[in-house]
């Protein structure tokens, strides 16, 4: 069964941190450290967006808006992403998912980020 697990997302004031975690398990991930993993986010009444991407090499990759408050990483032993969130603006609003680059078919639930005073 394939699954990507997100955790750690939550309320926070206008320029706090979060660092959400995203774990992957499941047949297609038995060679995980071979795929580009990305988050993603989905904001109120807005398209699925793909915010960071980490290679297989271990290169980040960034929208615009998020370049130099947002930092992916990986942990290929534990199948696991994680993105540093920092000085969060309330537009980062948004559930975050992780999945491959190009995404796979399996979603997780998400984790959802509020960013408000």
């Amino acid at each position: 069964q394939v699954q990507l697990v997100e955790s750690g997302g939550g309320l926070v004031q206008p320029g706090g941190s979060l660092r959400p975690s995203c774990a992957a398990s499941g047949s297609i991930f038995s060679i995980y450290k071979i795929y580009d993993m990305g988050w993603y986010r989905r904001a109120p009444a807005k398209q699925r967006e793909l915010v960071a991407t980490i290679t297989s090499g271990g290169r980040g990759k960034y929208i615009d808006s998020v370049k130099g408050r947002f930092t992916i990483s990986r942990d290929n032993a534990k199948n696991t992403v994680y993105l540093q969130m920092d000085s969060l603006k309330p537009e980062d609003t948004a559930v975050y998912y992780c999945n491959t680059v190009p995404p796979s078919d399996y979603w997780g639930k998400g984790t959802l980020v509020t960013i408000s005073s």
